[in-house]
């Protein structure tokens, strides 16, 4: 499985592995629960997660979501040590640990939280995600 591959919808908790197009509207499942589907239709607010990146302060202005979830399983292989519901001070300060040039004021403690839920659910239901590619 790949970034590419998997989905958050606006509204709804989680996160959602893209089965595939359909006539409607996109297939998805749940990853935290495989036997939920839902017909993500047009009036969703859909986003692929290889899509989305981080507000920084750097000349870019930006970093990939992947590039940010790697960064955080090679400083954290094991248990964070924070949760989604962690004091917001604690979780600006886990976000500044790995990514210290996130841009403070455009980065919400919902988003951060989002993150870390995010990569807890990736953790456990597709962990390959989380690997650096091998180079080429």
């Amino acid at each position: 499985m790949e970034l590419k591959d998997l989905a958050s919808i606006s509204g709804k908790g989680g996160l959602f592995k893209v089965l595939k197009p359909g006539k409607a509207g996109m297939i998805l499942e749940s990853l935290e629960d495989p036997k939920t589907r839902l017909v993500a239709n047009p009036n969703l607010k859909l986003s692929l997660l290889d899509e989305i990146s981080i507000y920084t302060r750097t000349k870019d202005g930006t970093t990939a979501l992947g590039d940010v979830l790697k960064k955080i399983h090679k400083e954290f292989p094991g248990e964070l040590g924070i949760d989604s519901n962690s004091d917001p001070a604690e979780l600006r300060a886990f976000l500044k640990s790995v990514l210290p040039e996130y841009d403070e004021e455009r980065v919400y403690v919902s988003d951060i939280k989002k993150l870390v839920k995010w990569f807890e659910v990736i953790r456990k239901a597709a962990p390959e995600i989380l690997t650096p590619e091998p180079a080429k």
